[in-house]
């Protein structure tokens, strides 16, 4: 972890997560940032419920990630569209994060995710901390994620290109994964692939980015299984109608047999009286 010395700048205390700016003062770049957010931590949530069943984890949505002590402070902070980190508690002192603050927690994110709102260069920006001067005031994005954060992965997801590049720290430097037979990328630790979903999600026909289990199945936000839900329940109460109009027609076929029954019980009754009348018994026919 890098983090400037504090005496150059008088401080004798680091700040922690409420001392920090939580915000460099820039709005999200397109509509379609925040529901795809949204759309990884509704549907992740249950996963990482059985993972941690002690709630102990955190999981950012466009929040800065201090790794370094600069003036002003947003430029030591890196802000994943998305992140998740492990063994973390979800709150401090009983209050939101303001940011996840490295010198004070230590635990890297086990997975940080861009979007792509530009050409991609920034988030593949591989400048390091010593190539900064005057002109430049960060260093590339890849690098700070890569030498200092350090998430076991990383992922950058572009959804013009409706592609994702996800890359694993191994030995201290990023080496791009390679997709499956499904097209997805394994994290393994999680229990889960990262892969890309062309479909419909808040009203909007996208490649999305999407989570499967390690058996390529979907991982479905609320409002899926909500909706899979309601779909069984409708076919449940469609069967049971069925078979209610099934029975029902079972019984009236009975009923109406019956009928059919007792008239020709009838007939015969009547037959039989009038070959009485006229002295024939009608046994010996």
């Amino acid at each position: 972890m890098t983090i400037a010395q504090s005496s150059e700048q008088g401080i004798t205390t680091l700040p922690d997560h409420t001392q920090l700016p939580d915000s460099d003062g820039t709005f999200v770049k397109n509509f379609q940032e925040h529901p795809q957010s949204i759309l990884l931590t509704d549907s992740i949530q249950s996963k990482l419920d059985s993972i941690h069943p002690d709630q102990q984890y955190a999981i950012g949505q466009d929040c800065g990630i201090y790794w370094r002590l600069t003036e002003p402070p947003e430029r030591g902070a890196e802000c994943p569209d998305w992140f998740y980190v492990p063994n973390v508690p979800p709150s401090l002192d009983g209050k939101f994060r303001r940011s996840y603050v490295l010198w004070q927690e230590y635990i890297p994110p086990l997975i940080a995710i861009e979007f792509v709102s530009g050409d991609g260069s920034e988030e593949r920006d591989l400048t390091p901390l010593s190539k900064i001067s005057g002109e430049r005031q960060k260093p590339g994005k890849f690098w700070v994620y890569e030498q200092v954060i350090r998430p076991a992965f990383y992922a950058i997801y572009e959804v013009q290109k409706a592609s994702v590049e996800v890359y694993h720290l191994v030995e201290n430097h990023y080496e791009l994964v390679a997709a499956n037979e499904r097209g997805h990328y394994p994290i393994h630790s999680m229990g889960v692939e990262l892969g890309i979903w062309r479909g419909q999600y808040s009203n909007v026909e996208l490649p999305w980015l999407r989570w499967w289990d390690n058996q390529g199945n979907l991982l479905l936000t609320g409002d899926e299984r909500a909706r899979i839900e309601r779909q069984r329940a409708e076919n449940e109460r469609q069967r049971a109608e069925n078979e209610r109009q099934r029975a029902e027609n079972e019984r009236q076929r009975a009923e109406q047999a019956e009928v059919e029954l007792q008239q020709e019980r009838q007939r015969a009754e009547r037959l039989a009286e009038l070959l009485r009348a006229q002295g024939i018994n009608p046994e010996e026919l």
